[in-house]
């Protein structure tokens, strides 16, 4: 354990984070970091919400278990794709890892592109619980009138939340409801980066992302998103508030739904979706100050970056 700069304890060691945009490299310069190491020096843990969801595999860019090379891999697969995401709970699973590693002498290493999931291990943040009676309350409130209609009611309760919030999300807007139910309150800004371990933070991007984003999707095509999407809505999908969302999955979903008009134009619905997605989470990641970007990435600068601490 360590102290930090208030005088509380934290746990000590190091944990790597390997963040940034969808199609930039992230899983396999993790996987050649932690192929450089010494074997059982360290393991991956998932930052990428999506790929909690079991059977998400294509999609999501899931690395098959055959090409893991034998490096433990935690927090896949672990939700159905009924269930709704849910951060606070991400948080106590990782950290459980992430602390049982450090006390094991391993390094963790935190991959993945979700920005609130990675700070939710990283920092110092506390998420409020949630109340399934009041949330399914929200939810039926929400199909009875519809997003607009209770955004207003959130500009009325909470209007920093509904500034941050756009009227169409539905989702988002009943989060917020609920938070204010439970806390009588809501923060529409996540506070400053305070970090809860001593953290390397290695950003991973390029210049032609456009150009790697068209072509993952191909590949998914190819390999068989649709067929995937088809199995997982046998068990779901489309009911999941969540997982229905996914890039790639929305888009399939909207096509077998006849919102598209071809599989070409769900195929480019979801380049266009996905490119859109990277922006947002360049602008994130660009926010946080200890992240040290590389644009050209390998291990054996990752492997210099930890060594600085």
């Amino acid at each position: 354990m360590r102290d930090d700069v208030d005088g509380q304890r934290q746990p000590g060691g190091r944990v790597v984070a390997i963040v940034g945009p969808t199609a930039a490299g992230k899983s396999d310069l993790a996987l050649d970091f932690v192929a450089s190491l010494d074997a059982g020096t360290a393991e991956i843990i998932n930052a990428d919400s999506m790929q909690l969801y079991r059977g998400m595999d294509i999609g999501t860019a899931k690395v098959p278990p055959d090409e893991r090379r034998g490096i433990p891999h935690h927090l896949l697969d672990i939700w159905d794709v009924t269930r709704t995401a849910d951060v606070a709970s991400y948080q106590r699973d990782a950290r459980e890892i992430v602390d049982r590693l450090l006390a094991e002498g391993r390094l963790p290493v935190l991959v993945g592109g979700s920005g609130l999931y990675i700070r939710a291990v990283l920092d110092e943040l506390e998420f409020p619980g949630t109340d399934p009676v009041i949330r399914a309350g929200l939810e039926a409130r929400l199909a009875e009138i519809g997003p607009e209609a209770l955004h207003a009611e959130l500009a009325a309760a909470a209007p920093a939340a509904a500034t941050a919030i756009l009227p169409s999300n539905g989702r988002r807007i009943v989060r917020a409801l609920e938070v204010v139910a439970l806390t009588g309150g809501f923060v529409a800004r996540l506070p400053e980066h305070r970090s809860h371990y001593d953290v390397v933070v290695v950003g991973v991007d390029r210049a032609d992302l456009d150009d790697r984003i068209t072509a993952r999707v191909d590949r998914m095509w190819a390999a068989g998103l649709v067929e995937e999407v088809r199995e997982l809505d046998k068990a779901g999908l489309s009911t999941g508030r969540t997982a229905s969302r996914a890039l790639g999955y929305a888009q399939v979903l909207g096509w077998l739904q006849g919102e598209f008009a071809s599989q070409d134009d769900a195929r480019a619905a979801t380049v266009t979706a996905t490119r859109r997605f990277a922006r947002r989470q360049r602008s994130w990641f660009r926010r946080d100050p200890r992240i040290s970007w590389l644009d050209q990435p390998d291990a054996g600068t990752v492997r210099r970056l930890v060594g600085s601490l």
